[in-house]
């Protein structure tokens, strides 16, 4: 079974920026798509970003264009999320998610999902 446990989570002040990882399993890191979700309160989970199995594609909601960028780290096993110019409006649990298909937008087409961990942008 995929294993996925986000870490880097905290406040941080808007302008700001924050690094977020996601630790994958070895089999889930070399298979699947990964991608990253958020969670307001009050609001339906939302694609951010995801990156192909093998580092070739990303794909971003139109929300973070620009200021997130998304990587794979073979060495460490990780996908991270780095993220700049951080608005009030990212406050969120953050979520990384592994998918089989790629182009997957959608929480029901991911398969495993991390416990997810919180962003907090003060203004």
């Amino acid at each position: 079974q995929a294993q996925l446990v986000e870490s880097g989570g905290g406040l941080v002040q808007a302008g700001g920026s924050v690094r977020l990882s996601c630790a994958a399993s070895e089999r889930t890191f070399s298979s699947y798509n990964i991608g990253w979700f958020r969670q307001a309160p009050g609001k339906e989970r939302e694609f951010v970003a995801a990156i192909r199995w093998n580092g070739g594609s990303t794909d971003y909601a139109d929300s973070v264009k620009g200021r997130f960028t998304i990587s794979r780290d073979i060495m460490q096993r990780t996908v991270n999320l780095q993220m700049n110019s951080l608005k009030p409006e990212d406050t969120a649990v953050y979520y990384c998610a592994a998918a089989r298909s790629w182009g997957s937008r959608r929480v029901y087409e991911y398969d495993y999902w991390g416990q997810g961990t919180q962003v907090t942008v003060s203004s």
